[in-house]
């Protein structure tokens, strides 16, 4: 048996060749169970952070006074989107020009 350490720390016992053929065995016999293919470890694996999103929004830069930003961001989480749905009103009212 060899190990395998992560950068945190923890170490892992990985199989033999003799011990590998004899788990491949078992599983082969359960009939409740079956080798995963790279797809499914891919499809199963934890993706961190936000998930894409449906319509990807380009980011923008913008200088507002500071009491604009401060009151924007007291308003709470999603303010961003607030602000974005403002200024579409704006553009479907006329307010803004294309």
């Amino acid at each position: 048996m060899s190990n395998i350490s992560t950068k945190a720390g923890r170490v892992f016992n990985l199989p033999d060749d003799e011990e590998d053929v004899r788990i491949r065995a078992g599983i082969a016999a359960d009939p409740d169970t079956h080798e995963l293919t790279k797809t499914e470890m891919t499809t199963m694996r934890r993706r961190v952070g936000r998930p894409p999103a449906a319509v990807v929004r380009p980011m923008l830069s913008l200088r507002v006074d500071a009491d604009v930003a401060v009151a924007l961001r007291a308003s709470g989480k999603g303010w961003q989107t607030r602000v974005n749905a403002l200024l579409r009103q704006a553009l479907e009212h006329g307010v803004l020009k294309t």
